[in-house]
């Protein structure tokens, strides 16, 4: 049973046909299809007063570059350091009334655009607020500064309060062995009782658990998102099944492509561990009819999640919500944590990478699980004392650094890859076979320092067509 909620039975329950004949039903009932064309429309739960005028006067925009703690900041800088950047939007009603959110620039469902900006002037804010193509950052605000102006926490625009509480995931990217048992413990003695992280074959992750492990009670749980790498069920089982003989090990992300049926089945069959998947991949139907998955991923604007959202609860599965950025976008998560009853996977913010949250006061846990705001708006104040010392100008584009990462296997082996084939450089050739070399154990990997020798600028150049693979 895990902290946050009722776990999904054990693959071989007795229990798991009794949710097989449910999703049936749910499907038969054609709720599915009805949700995903729209018929759900979601309703304020509180009316603004008579005297208060929502008119949006005033869109600011402010970007800043917020620096990654010790950790993350050696890990994130191989393949994100991009996500360093956020942009903070504030609404001006007329009112007088201010809200804010932000938007990371470079991992979003969508950017603010200008355009958006000039159709928001002058509208009410309240008619716009659930209009997802204004971007995560002037949506964030504009459900702020509404809240604010009635006096209210946001959830109470979203729905019926559900929770007091919601839980959260520590998260970081994949990293060494001693930096994820580091950062395991970090979680741990903040209060945090889950921790996320990728699984890749550029790291042991036989190492990282056994190391990530060691003094960590059973109720801490770790999650680990393979983004399809380990290809098939066939070869993914045995690596699966090593994993789930940790305690700690609760679910697996995408352990292989979504759109395998048969081989996330096969996966479900033959681990305890839980199975989640990004929600629309396959469609809901089949992902819930043909019981692909336990739970999903889920995020975007916020019409879009309330919609996803209803659709896992009528299907009776849990999810996390991934709204990802600083403490302000942490903050905004824990308003749709308090009103959607299935969110209770932990959430996945990622604000703990930052150096600063951006937030006056930090969001605190108890045993896993953080406090439902109570105050207007977000219910957290931003720190503007900090995001005047990070504020920088927006770049024209993503910021893409020279950089080589370097891979290492225990046999002399050595792979090196090109920032200069795009995000997820190093990711996306392991998505394919025959290119990376398979999960093994004693691999590790670093961003290979620009030293300006002969040998740096040498592998530059070969590597920019593809990964380059050096025998030892």
């Amino acid at each position: 049973m895990r902290y946050y909620g009722p776990r999904q039975p054990d693959l071989g329950s007795s229990t798991r046909p009794r949710r097989v004949l449910q999703r049936r039903r749910f499907l038969r009932a054609g709720l599915v299809g009805a949700i995903a064309q729209g018929a759900y429309h979601a309703q304020s739960a509180v009316a603004a007063p008579a005297t208060t005028d929502l008119t949006v006067t005033r869109i600011d925009r402010v970007t800043v570059k917020v620096p990654f703690r010790p950790v993350p900041a050696r890990n994130m800088a191989r393949e994100l350091p991009h996500w360093k950047y956020s942009e903070i939007c504030t609404v001006r009603l007329a009112s007088g009334q201010l809200g804010h959110g932000e938007t990371l620039l470079y991992y979003t469902p969508a950017t603010v655009s200008e355009e958006a900006v000039q159709r928001a002037q002058g509208q009410n804010a309240a008619s716009l607020m659930w209009d997802d193509s204004l971007g995560t950052g002037l949506q964030m605000a504009l459900f702020d500064a509404v809240a604010r102006a009635c006096d209210v926490p946001i959830h109470r625009l979203l729905g019926v309060q559900l929770y007091q509480q919601t839980p959260l995931s520590w998260w970081n990217i994949d990293t060494t062995v001693e930096d994820m048992a580091s950062e395991c413990r970090e979680a741990q003695r903040l209060g945090y009782l889950a921790y996320k992280t990728k699984g890749r074959p550029w790291f042991d992750i036989w190492a990282q658990m056994e190391a990530a492990v060691q003094g960590l009670p059973p109720e801490f749980k770790i999650d680990m998102d393979y983004n399809d790498t380990l290809l098939t069920a066939a070869k993914g089982l045995p690596i699966l099944k090593d994993l789930a003989e940790f305690p700690q090990t609760d679910i697996y992300e995408t352990p292989i492509p979504q759109g395998d049926i048969a081989g996330n089945q096969a996966i479900r069959r033959a681990t305890r561990v839980q199975i989640a998947m990004h929600y629309g991949n396959p469609r809901p139907r089949v992902a819930i009819q043909e019981g692909v998955c336990d739970g999903f991923v889920i995020g975007g604007g916020a019409r879009r999640l309330v919609r996803q959202a209803h659709v896992a609860a009528m299907a009776e599965m849990p999810f996390w919500l991934q709204l990802v950025g600083t403490g302000i976008t942490a903050a905004w998560s824990l308003h749709f944590g308090a009103v959607l009853k299935n969110a209770t996977w932990p959430a996945v913010n990622c604000h703990q990478l930052y150096a600063h949250d951006l937030l006056t006061r930090r969001i605190k846990l108890t045993n896993g699980k953080a406090a439902i705001p109570t105050g207007p708006g977000l219910g957290y104040d931003i720190d503007w004392a900090a995001v005047d010392r990070f504020r920088v100008d927006k770049p024209p584009r993503r910021p893409d650094p020279p950089r080589l990462v370097e891979t290492r296997w225990s046999d002399g082996r050595r792979m090196y890859f090109n920032h200069l084939a795009g995000v997820n450089f190093v990711l996306n050739p392991a998505r394919r076979p025959g290119i990376v070399p398979y999960y093994e154990r004693g691999v590790q990997t670093r961003l290979y320092p620009n030293d300006d020798t002969a040998q740096w600028k040498e592998r530059y150049e070969r590597s920019r067509q593809g990964p380059l693979l050096e025998k030892g």
